[in-house]
């Protein structure tokens, strides 16, 4: 068995189709089956049950799943480690929009000196983050602790500590709030904050869990707002922020955007956390990732 072939059923296997395995691979569909062929002629069995509309993996190509994902991750593996940081790549790390707005700089960071490396960041729900490390789609995942009780769970993986992100009342800077903690004003309180409309998004920012009210992680049982807009699109939601249409509930870190500030509410009577981890797999990581996780880890803890 030849790695690329290997390859094409891997992701032929991901796909069910093999036209969208050659788009992914840049090859003809022909070219695709041929592999395919070669590499089923050489077992001496079939690896999928065909149809007119998909491929579909039987027994016997699940079980090599597995085993040639590993094979290429090994492969992989020892290319990397052995060009270094000449080592052209495709660096592919899935999470949450929320987190990857807020840990892409530190990810571009860390690979600066990679000067082949291509960083690409999929936003993708914990659970699909998850499940994506596990098909070998990402190399890493960017989750919150709560994700961890997943299960995707691999007893291979690891999860390095981010640190904490913790949620805030955020306003547009000519907000009538952004003003009341000035000197001479008066702390604002949960009684002027709810004075105004909010933006929250429908699903919860982390998990896309479908929660209402509750799915930006403030406490409507005890503060009940009004929420005027609705949008699970991060941007879209800010934009009704930066206009000063509305407060929203967001990581504190959303404060440092330009035209943007947090509001400090002194009675607010809760708080929102969330810990944040970068999951991956030591066993199949080659360098560049594993002095990744050793960066972020740092910066956190910096």
């Amino acid at each position: 068995m030849n790695l690329p072939d290997l390859r094409v059923f891997t992701v032929v296997a991901r796909h069910d189709s093999l036209n969208a395995a050659a788009e992914e691979l840049h090859l003809t569909p022909s070219a695709i089956s041929k592999a395919l062929r070669r590499l089923e002629e050489e077992l001496g069995l079939p690896l999928f049950d065909r149809s007119t509309r998909q491929l579909v993996l039987n027994e016997r190509g699940a079980m090599l799943l597995g085993r040639a994902r590993t094979l290429l991750d090994l492969a992989e593996q020892a290319r990397l480690d052995v060009q270094g940081e000449r080592a052209e790549m495709d660096c592919r790390i899935g999470g949450p929009a929320v987190l990857l707005w807020r840990h892409g700089e530190g990810l571009a960071e860390g690979l600066q000196s990679y000067t082949g490396a291509r960083l690409h960041l999929r936003p993708l729900f914990e659970g699909e983050a998850l499940a994506a490390l596990a098909r070998g789609d990402l190399h890493a995942a960017l989750v919150t602790q709560e994700a961890l009780d997943s299960p995707h769970w691999s007893p291979e993986w690891d999860a390095t500590d981010l640190g904490e992100l913790a949620l805030n009342v955020i306003a547009a800077s000519r907000h009538p709030l952004a003003q009341m903690g000035q000197r001479g004003r008066k702390p604002v309180q949960a009684v002027d904050v709810l004075e105004y409309p909010f933006a929250s998004p429908a699903r919860s920012l982390f998990c896309g869990v479908a929660r209402g009210s509750r799915s930006d992680g403030w406490r409507d049982d005890l503060l009940p707002r009004t929420i005027r807009y609705w949008a699970d699109d991060l941007q879209v939601l800010l934009g009704f922020v930066r206009e000063g249409r509305a407060l929203a509930y967001l990581p504190d870190f959303a404060a440092g955007e330009h035209g943007l500030v947090g509001i400090r509410v002194v009675d607010l009577g809760f708080s929102s956390t969330e810990q944040v981890r970068l999951v991956w797999n030591p066993l199949r990581a080659p360098r560049w990732l594993r002095e990744l996780a050793a960066s972020l880890g740092n910066q956190s803890a910096s």
